[in-house]
């Protein structure tokens, strides 16, 4: 069954962001000046892409949605940072309504309509297990019944971590965060069109059966100066300090290295 993730890089959709401007020139200047641009660099090198790299399930895509206004000295680091990841495929589109480029975008991707597939979502500052694609797979055949019965079927990894990258080492907490962004799939049965970008996340349980699986952690969260959700006063965990030890098994667990 084909595996189709998303991440977008700093698209100026219309729509899709809780940081809020009065232009798309005013988004445009927001999400590619110099100092963001180097933040979510750091994160996609140092989170986002690692784990991809890991997984012992090899079999997916990632579509990359940039915007065609990004400056050439950013597509071309984004071409480097991923050349060695065959899986990614960086798409560069115009500016559009969030929700509908995405959808296209995630359809477009399909190899085939009437068949069957598995999508998710990956933050730029996100991360999720080495064995993601493995377990999101796996769940398809363990929750045979439910696919064969419905067109569509989340399936939510709803235990991980928040986490702060600082000069001195990683301070993170365990978090449970049912229907989170990272490390939450779907399943959507062959000719239905429906993406996991129909839906909220937060909200997609209203939508269609969903199965939660808390038994390991699976994601990481980072805290940064430039989360879009934490721009409005959000409340968040305190972080710890990680030992050695846990620092250890956090690189073996999301092949996060500091």
């Amino acid at each position: 069954m084909q595996v189709i993730g998303l991440c977008r890089f700093s698209y100026p959709a219309i729509g899709g962001f809780q940081v809020e401007h009065d232009s798309l020139e005013e988004r445009i200047a927001y999400l590619y000046a110099d100092a963001r641009m180097k933040e979510r660099f750091r994160m996609l090198e140092m989170v986002a892409l690692p784990c991809l790299r890991a997984q012992t399930d090899q079999n997916f895509t990632l579509v990359v949605v940039i915007g065609n206004s990004l400056p050439p000295e950013h597509i071309k680091r984004l071409q480097e940072l991923t050349a060695d990841i065959p899986q990614v495929q960086i798409r560069a589109l115009p500016p559009g309504n969030h929700r509908q480029v995405m959808k296209e975008v995630l359809n477009e991707a399909r190899n085939d309509l009437c068949a069957p597939c598995l999508q998710f979502r990956h933050d730029d500052d996100d991360a999720v297990s080495v064995d993601f694609i493995e377990r999101l797979r796996q769940t398809t055949t363990d929750c045979h019944g439910l696919i064969a019965r419905n067109k569509t079927l989340a399936i939510d990894f709803c235990k991980g971590f928040t986490a702060r990258f600082e000069p001195d080492g990683i301070y993170a907490t365990e978090v449970h965060r049912p229907y989170f962004v990272a490390a939450m799939g779907m399943y959507i049965a062959g000719g239905c069109k429906q993406s996991i970008m129909n839906f909220a996340h937060q909200k997609i349980a209203r939508f269609m059966p969903s199965i939660t699986i808390q038994d390991a952690p699976m994601f990481v969260r980072t805290l940064n100066g430039y989360n879009d959700s934490r721009q409005k006063n959000a409340q968040e965990p305190e972080l710890i300090r990680l030992t050695s030890e846990q620092e250890a098994e956090f690189e073996a667990r999301f092949a996060i290295r500091v």
